[in-house]
C-alpha cells in the first residue's frame, strides 16, 4: 500500500482511487470502512509530503521567508513572495471544503465501485484539459508550443483560487489531486512542467494539514503503527522518484496517456468487481 500510494499520488491517476479499489480487487485484509483506514492513508500521504519537501527544500526556504517578508511589508516585491501568496490563496479552498465535507467524503471510502466510477471521470477530465489546452497552442514543435505559456509565479490570484478549489475534488476516491490541479494550471496558462511544479508545491500544505487532523486517530490500541510508519517511508521514496520522473516528462509530455489509463482502469475495475466479487 505504501509503494502504491507513493507511486500513484503525484501521477494524475488518483492514488486514493487505487488505494480503495486495489485492496478489494486483490482481496487484501484492508477494510475501507475501518476507522483507521483514512488516518492510515493520510499517514502515507505524509510520506509523499516529506518527499516533496526534500525535493523542493531550497525553494520552500525561500517561500517561507518570502511569505513572512511580504506579510510584514504589506506588499509583494519578488517572485518568491508572489508564489508564497499564490500558494496560500490556493490552499484555502481545499481546507474549507475539507472541513465542511469531511463526513460525507469519508462515506465514499468504503465503496470500490465509487472509486472505479470516478477513475473514469478522472480520465475524461484529463482528456478534456488537454483538449482545451490544444485550442490555445501555437507553434510547430512542442518546445515552441510550451514556450508561449507562463511560469508558476505568473499565475493570477483568481486562477490560484480556482486551482485550489479543483484540488478539493481529490477528496473523492478516483479523482486525482495532481491531475485536476495540473489541468487547472494548464487552463490558467501555465506550461505543463510549471503546472506540475505548482501542483506539487500546492499539495504539501494541504497534506500536512490533513495529517495533523487524521494521524492522531492511529494512536489507539491494536494499530500496527510500526508497519504503518514503514509503509509511509516507502511511500515517500516512491513519491520522490515519481516527482523527479514527472517533472522531466512534462517538459514535452501531456496528460492524455494518464486519461486513457484511468478510463481503462475504471472499466476493468468495475468488470472485475462485478464478475469476481
Amino acid at each position: 500500500m505504501g509503494l502504491l500510494q507513493g507511486a500513484s499520488e503525484l501521477f494524475p491517476v488518483s492514488s486514493l482511487g487505487h488505494a480503495v479499489l486495489v485492496p478489494s480487487l486483490l482481496h487484501w485484509s484492508f477494510k475501507q470502512s475501518d476507522p483507521s483506514f483514512v488516518p492510515f492513508l493520510v499517514l502515507l500521504h505524509l510520506g509523499t509530503a516529506t518527499a516533496l519537501l526534500v525535493l523542493y527544500r531550497q525553494q520552500w526556504v525561500a517561500l517561507v521567508r518570502g511569505f513572512f517578508t511580504a506579510a510584514i511589508a504589506g506588499r509583494i516585491r519578488n517572485d518568491s513572495e508572489r508564489l508564497a501568496m499564490l500558494l496560500l490563496v490556493g490552499t484555502i479552498p481545499a481546507a474549507i471544503l475539507g472541513v465542511f465535507l469531511e463526513s460525507r467524503i469519508k462515506s465514499l471510502f468504503a465503496s470500490p465501485y465509487v472509486a472505479a466510477g470516478f477513475l473514469m471521470v478522472n480520465g475524461l477530465l484529463m482528456l478534456g484539459f488537454e483538449l482545451l489546452r490544444r485550442r490555445t497552442e501555437r507553434g510547430a514543435s512542442r518546445t515552441e508550443q510550451e514556450a508561449q505559456f507562463a511560469s508558476a509565479e505568473r499565475i493570477s490570484f483568481r486562477a490560484a483560487a480556482i486551482v485550489g478549489a479543483c484540488q478539493a475534488l481529490a477528496f473523492i476516491p478516483g479523482i486525482s489531486r495532481s491531475g485536476v490541479t495540473i489541468g487547472g494550471g494548464l487552463i490558467a496558462g501555465l506550461r505543463h512542467q510549471e503546472a506540475a511544479r505548482f501542483s506539487f508545491l500546492l499539495a504539501t500544505p494541504v497534506i500536512l494539514g490533513a495529517g495533523l487532523v487524521e494521524v492522531p486517530g492511529l494512536l489507539t490500541s491494536g494499530v500496527p503503527i510500526g508497519e504503518y510508519v514503514a509503509a509511509a517511508i516507502l511511500s515517500g521514496i516512491a513519491a520522490y522518484a515519481s516527482a523527479r520522473f514527472l517533472l522531466r516528462y512534462f517538459r514535452s509530455g501531456r496528460l492524455d496517456p494518464y486519461g486513457w489509463y484511468c478510463i481503462a482502469a475504471g472499466l476493468v475495475g468495475l468488470a472485475l468487481l462485478h464478475f469476481n466479487p
